[in-house]
């Protein structure tokens, strides 16, 4: 099981920063997600300063952008990067992408799946003319659309985020690698998703598993779940996922954090989260405990990727928590 990393920067100079440090220690693949970033230009900025680690977008959110737009990106990134690219590619919450961005929704399964083809689609044959495609959410007809050089790389690998069911099992038939939520238990993983990817897979097609780890190192383990926490009452927060946490037994829980969350009191939110919860969803803890979270991923995921939480908590526990992480691993094994 290869170490992966998130970097995190108040800044893009200290984002590319906390990279290089990962790429020297070892970890396989440095990603960025789309939330307070897009995930382009910091993977773009970090590829001119690492030079063997691999750059993931993990998640790029899938509907925000035409897929040709999309395929182009990934095209200029994995250039600048010199084929060390993964496109990692979401749907995000329908509400994220209507209220936030007044994009169409659709059918999510079949909207991913259209995205995905158009992007391949458009790795291989950019240099043709013409393209085109008819899909069940999408379309595509591109006639005179002549771009003037060959791909260097037509065989981009392409990871979906994916939660529920049936965009896992999607995730199986087509995917090239799975990346878990920011919040993803062994347990979740070994008896929701691995099924599911399991059964869209076949002998030609089995993805790669890249799981998430929220992580805080600290001997004072109760300040380490603290800092954890606001990013678990982030998410409990949302009321997609309520299975998710129901499955674990902490819908209640999050039923509560919830109503913290309208009435727009966030302490209260983050101090409803036990530290049962925390330890579920988490990696925080002292050095011991935090090695052998991460090992209960061994056997099922291909790659940790660990990252600090950024959601409820300040500039100050952000970098700390980068820190935590970067001074406990050592070429890309916890020491």
């Amino acid at each position: 099981m290869k170490l992966s990393f998130g970097p995190w920067g108040n800044t893009l100079e200290e984002y590319v920063s906390a990279g290089v440090r990962a790429e020297d220690k070892g970890f396989a693949t440095l990603w960025a997600s789309e939330l307070h970033r897009t995930p382009f230009v910091p993977l773009a900025a970090l590829a001119t300063k690492t030079k063997d680690v691999k750059l993931g977008a993990g998640v790029a959110l899938a509907f925000l952008r035409s897929p040709l737009t999309l395929a182009l990106t990934a095209l200029d990134v994995d250039d600048i990067s010199n084929n060390r690219f993964i496109l990692g590619l979401g749907s995000g919450v329908k509400n994220l992408n209507l209220y936030w961005h007044d994009i169409d929704f659709g059918k999510p399964v079949n909207h991913i799946e259209d995205v995905v083809n158009i992007c391949r689609k458009v790795f291989k044959e950019s240099h043709l003319n013409p393209i085109s495609y008819d899909g069940k959410e999408k379309k595509i007809s591109l006639r005179g659309f002549d771009r003037p050089f060959v791909p260097r790389n037509t065989n981009i690998p392409i990871y979906l985020g994916t939660v529920g069911p049936l965009m896992t099992k999607k995730c199986g038939e087509i995917g090239d690698g799975w990346i878990s939520h920011e919040l993803c238990s062994p347990m979740y993983l070994e008896k929701n998703i691995i099924p599911k990817l399991n059964e869209g897979a076949n002998s030609k097609n089995i993805p790669k598993i890249v799981v998430s780890g929220l992580t805080v190192v600290d001997k004072d383990e109760k300040k380490a779940k603290r800092i954890a926490a606001g990013t678990v009452a982030f998410y409990a927060s949302v009321k997609t996922y309520d299975e998710f946490f129901s499955s674990h037994g902490f819908g209640k829980e999050a039923e509560i954090i919830r109503g913290y969350f309208h009435d727009g009191n966030i302490n209260e939110m983050i101090k409803n989260v036990p530290n049962e919860m925390v330890d579920t969803f988490a990696i925080a803890g002292n050095r011991d405990f935090v090695t052998e979270a991460i090992f209960r991923y061994k056997g099922l995921a291909d790659e940790i990727k660990l990252t600090p939480p950024t959601h409820y908590v300040s500039e100050d526990e952000t970098r700390f928590a980068q820190e935590s992480i970067l001074e406990i691993v050592e070429e890309g094994e916890i020491n």
